[in-house]
């Protein structure tokens, strides 16, 4: 990184947690986290950052990625009230703010990361220079592609999580039509999500005229966990949804670098989405199967690897931080459908 820099404030924004660290000679600092419930808006978290812990620091540049759709430097997160405004940020706190989605952050974290941040599932061999991709279910469903580029990798941000859901036999089908009767149109990210999970498992639970109490996501994957028909039956759904999901998104990106699994919620279950349907739905693509085998598929279990693709970013092209070039400004669409 440009020593001219100076300090460089990263944030990662989603709508459950917002976490910051700062860069400075090439060092990411400690990670700070807030609950984005606590707050009304983005900027008193930044007002709280620059008070404490930060104020001693001379801080050149802000870059934040934000779980949201980014239009003319300004984002509203897909899934939480929060606004984040480039041109505001600047005029309120005097910074150099720059915007981007989180996924597309993610991407530009993947060729840093070792094998101690990965949870391999399945088999295949990574292509060196081949495209790769990172999908996360975590409070919703994001995408993003990183192919290869004579000047560098260029993040591919999209709206995958919003494509419609397909089932592949009848008993996903009728959970679908389920879904269908309270959405109209059900996304990947009504199945694959936090909120996806809950879905299926008060589809499972209504269609099969169970008697038993609601649950979140948490309560959901801790019960399957231990062992409840219900939630196992609904957790083992959501992971054969986002194998079938990934291998998609595989053979629309020609990812032979790769797939990656972020967010929030697989790296909590790595060893029940190994044992799950996950690799064969993923692999299970008919006269493509042995294209799909040859490609690897890993969760990400490092916790800041959104930071660390910020860090990339500005280590590769200090100057982009003035154009951010090659970042899309477009990602989740701003409202679940």
């Amino acid at each position: 990184m440009s020593s001219s820099l100076g300090h460089v404030l990263l944030g990662d924004i989603g709508a459950t947690n917002a976490r910051f660290a700062m860069l400075a000679n090439g060092l990411l600092g400690p990670v700070v986290t807030f609950e984005v419930a606590k707050f009304a808006r983005f900027d008193d978290v930044v007002a709280v950052l620059l008070k404490d812990p930060y104020r001693k620091a001379t801080i050149s540049l802000a870059l934040f990625a934000v779980a949201g759709p980014v239009e003319d430097e300004r984002s509203a997160l897909t899934n939480c009230s929060w606004i984040i405004d480039a041109h505001e940020l600047r005029k309120r706190f005097n910074l150099d703010v720059r915007v981007l989605n989180d996924f597309e952050a993610t991407a530009h974290s993947l060729p840093a990361l070792m094998a101690a941040d990965l949870f391999r599932i399945g088999g295949g061999q990574a292509r060196t220079g081949a495209s790769m991709v990172v999908l996360g279910p975590g409070t919703g469903l994001g995408v993003a592609g990183l192919c290869p580029n004579s000047d560098g990798p260029i993040a591919i941000t999209s709206e995958g999580g919003h494509a419609t859901l397909a089932a592949t036999c009848d008993r996903e089908e009728a959970i679908l039509n389920h879904l269908r009767c309270r959405f109209g149109h059900v996304s990947a990210e009504r199945a694959i999500s936090g909120e996806g999970l809950e879905n299926l498992y008060q589809a499972i639970v209504e269609l099969d005229r169970i008697d038993i109490a609601s649950r979140n996501a948490a309560e959901i994957t801790k019960n399957a966990l231990g062992g409840c028909p219900t939630a196992t039956a609904a957790l083992e759904m959501f992971c054969s949804f986002l194998g079938a999901f990934a291998g998609n998104v595989a053979l629309t990106f020609a990812a032979r670098g790769g797939v990656y699994i972020a967010g929030g919620i697989a790296p909590r279950i790595v060893d029940f989405i190994a044992r799950s349907e996950f690799r064969r739905r993923f692999e299970a693509k008919g006269r493509f199967r042995a294209y799909l085998e040859l490609i690897p598929s890993h969760v990400i279990v490092h916790p800041a690897a959104t930071l660390l693709g910020l860090k990339a970013l500005v280590e590769r092209c200090p100057a982009p931080v003035v154009a951010l070039t090659g970042m899309r400004r477009s990602s989740r669409a701003s409202s679940p459908v």
